[in-house]
C-alpha cells in the first residue's frame, strides 16, 4: 500500500457515520505502451489540434466539448454549463441502500478501487466492514470521480473495503440471437458426458496458475533486440512532456442510533404515502444530522492515470486446458 498513490479522499456517508478514506486504484496493466514513430529515423510522431473550419492549431485551454445530434446539430458545451448538471458531493460516498451480494450481476462491475483508513482511529472504518461481512450485503453507493459520479458497489475483499464502478443497466447491450431461438436442447447421455468432462477438469481457482504468455514474448523481444543492436535500436533524448488532517471519529453508538431512528421515521412516512415525504421527519432527520456530524476539511482529488487488468493465460504445466471459473 505505501507504493501505491492514492487518487482520491473523502468519507463515505453511512447513515450519520463518517468514514475517512483514501482512495487507490486496485489494479493495474503491465501491458508493454509503444509510440508511434517515424519509420525512417526512430523520431516520435506528434499530434496538432488542427481546428477543421480555420485551419489553425488550438491551445486545449481554448478546446469545448461538443454533441452532433442525429439531425446535424452540433451543441457546444462549456465548463459553466457541465457544473450546472447534477452530481453527488465531490468528496464524499454516500450509502444509498444495502442489497444482498448475490443480485448484482458481475457482467454490471467496472473498474475497482482499495478504500484505506484515512483517520487517527479506523474504528468506523472496521465497524462498515464488520457490518457488510455480517450482512453478507454489499452497499450501493454513489462514486464521484474526475467529474463523473457513478452507481458503485462498496464491499469487503479480504480485510479491504473495495469500491467497484457500475455500469448503468442500458450499457449492457442485450443478448439477442436468432440462432438460439431455434437451437435444439441437449440430450441426456450428452449432458452426462459434458459433465463427466467438467468434474475431470475441475479445480480451485488460483490466479497465480495463469500467466501473460504474449507479454511475457514481447518483452523477451525487446530486450533480446537491445542487447544485439543494430538500426533497430535508436539512442533518444528524454521527451516526457498535502494531505489534510485526520478527520475525528464520531460517537459510533450515538450516530448509528440516530441513523435508527432516522430510519424508523421514513419507514413510517413511506408507509402512510407512497409518493411524498414527510417534511417533519426530514427537518428532525436533518437536525441530528447537524449535532452529530463533525466537520471536515476537504482536499483536492490528486489525478492517476485509469488502469485496467490485463488478460490471462494459463501457464502450460501440469494441466491441459484446465476450465476457468467465472467470477
Amino acid at each position: 500500500m505505501n507504493r501505491m498513490r492514492s487518487i482520491w479522499k473523502g468519507s463515505i456517508a453511512f447513515g450519520l457515520v463518517n468514514v475517512p478514506v483514501k482512495v487507490y486504484s486496485a489494479t493495474e496493466t503491465h501491458d508493454i505502451r509503444f509510440h508511434q514513430v517515424h519509420a525512417k529515423d526512430g523520431g516520435r510522431i506528434k499530434y496538432d489540434r488542427v481546428c477543421s473550419e480555420c485551419g489553425k492549431s488550438v491551445q486545449f485551454a481554448d478546446i469545448d466539448k461538443a454533441y452532433d445530434s442525429p439531425d446535424g446539430e452540433r451543441v457546444i458545451l462549456t465548463d459553466e454549463d457541465f457544473d450546472k448538471l447534477p452530481s453527488a458531493e465531490k468528496h464524499e460516498i454516500p450509502v444509498l441502500e444495502f442489497v444482498p451480494t448475490e443480485q448484482i450481476d458481475p457482467i454490471l462491475y467496472d473498474k475497482s478501487y482499495f478504500l484505506e483508513p484515512d483517520s487517527s482511529s479506523p474504528k468506523a472504518y472496521v465497524l462498515l466492514r464488520q457490518t457488510l461481512l455480517d450482512t453478507e450485503r454489499t452497499a450501493l453507493v454513489h462514486f464521484t470521480l474526475r467529474q463523473k459520479t457513478r452507481l458503485a458497489a462498496l464491499r469487503v475483499r479480504d480485510n479491504t473495503l473495495v469500491i467497484q464502478t457500475l455500469l448503468w443497466p442500458d450499457e449492457v447491450r442485450a443478448a439477442e440471437f436468432p440462432s438460439l431461438d431455434d437451437a435444439p436442447d441437449a440430450r441426456p447421455q450428452e449432458v452426462k458426458m459434458a459433465t463427466s468432462l467438467v468434474e475431470s477438469m475441475s479445480a480451485d481457482f488460483d490466479p497465480t496458475e495463469y500467466t501473460d504468455d504474449y507479454q511475457i514474448e514481447l518483452r523477451k523481444l525487446i530486450d533480446d533486440t537491445i542487447e544485439n543492436g543494430g538500426e533497430k535500436v535508436v539512442r533518444v533524448d528524454d521527451e516526457t512532456s498535502s494531505d489534510g488532517e485526520d478527520a475525528e471519529v464520531v460517537d459510533l453508538v450515538a450516530a448509528l442510533q440516530r441513523s435508527v431512528e432516522a430510519a424508523g421515521k421514513n419507514a413510517k412516512t413511506a408507509h402512510s404515502s407512497s409518493n411524498t415525504k414527510s417534511a417533519t421527519s426530514k427537518d428532525a432527520s436533518e437536525k441530528d444530522a447537524s449535532e452529530t456530524k463533525t466537520s471536515q476539511k476537504k482536499t483536492t482529488a490528486k489525478k492517476a492515470p485509469a488502469k485496467k487488468a490485463a488478460p490471462a493465460k494459463r501457464a502450460a504445466a501440469d494441466k491441459s486446458t484446465p476450465a476457468r471459473k467465472g467470477a
